[in-house]
């Protein structure tokens, strides 16, 4: 069975419509931060639109309600993620540090699956040429590379200036997110809860679950943003 032209062009419409419709109601993550859920949910999006739209033997509700129900399994992936630390490493993996203190690890680049190659490949797109420029360099989950470089080498003037830059006390690194403390964070950054909540007390913040989230900075200091919070006038 063949479509006409008028009725492919009536149901490429139609189609045309509903994915807009629908990756609007998504949100703009699904443009913006392209994981392996959301580049699966891309591609299937896609398939399922061009089924609609060329193939006579799909039946245009049955195609639509195949699209709609994909889109609420998406949300409620969405959800799960936003509200379950292990659901957002279940679907979309967690960054891994390949780089630290300037020094590759090899089983971390493993483990991602990346080779030396990509690695400078990644580097040369953001303008850096040698790997004695990068303190720190992770993985994401959207398959950036994401770079602090030493001290010296960051675009700024204190190499200019003569003035002393010693090398960052820690990697910025998440500690508390949506009111829970990131255990294994401390752990790895040989911290103690009773240090961050000190850390907290000191902000006049008496509850972790007041925290939206909290980042402990290149020289020992605490970010934090509460819940709820305000921006400034």
């Amino acid at each position: 069975m063949e479509l006409n032209l008028f009725e492919m062009l009536i149901r490429t419409t139609f189609a045309f419509f509903a994915i807009l419709l629908l990756a609007r109601i998504i949100g703009k993550k699904q443009i913006s931060q392209l994981t392996f859920f959301h580049y699966v949910t891309g591609i299937t999006f896609g398939s399922i639109a061009a089924e609609i739209s060329a193939q006579a033997e799909t039946p245009f509700l049955d195609g639509l309600v195949s699209l709609i129900w994909w889109t609420v399994l998406t949300i409620f992936v969405t959800y799960l993620t936003f509200k379950s630390s292990k659901a957002r490493v279940l679907f979309d993996d967690r960054p891994m540090i390949v780089i630290q203190s300037g020094v590759i690890l090899n089983d971390n680049l493993e483990k991602a699956r990346l080779h030396m190659d990509e690695v400078t490949m990644l580097l040369r797109e953001q303008s850096i040429f040698s790997l004695d420029e990068v303190h720190h360099a992770i993985f994401e989950t959207n398959g950036e590379l994401t770079v602090l470089k030493k001290p010296l080498m960051r675009e700024v003037t204190k190499e200019d200036l003569k003035i002393a830059s010693p090398a960052p006390q820690y990697m910025p690194t998440e500690l508390v997110s949506d009111g829970k403390i990131i255990v294994k964070n401390l752990n790895e950054l040989n911290l103690t809860e009773d240090w961050l909540l000190k850390k907290l007390s000191k902000k006049n913040i008496h509850s972790v679950e007041d925290v939206y989230y909290a980042q402990i900075l290149e020289n020992g200091s605490l970010y934090t943003s509460i819940k709820n919070a305000s921006p400034p006038s």
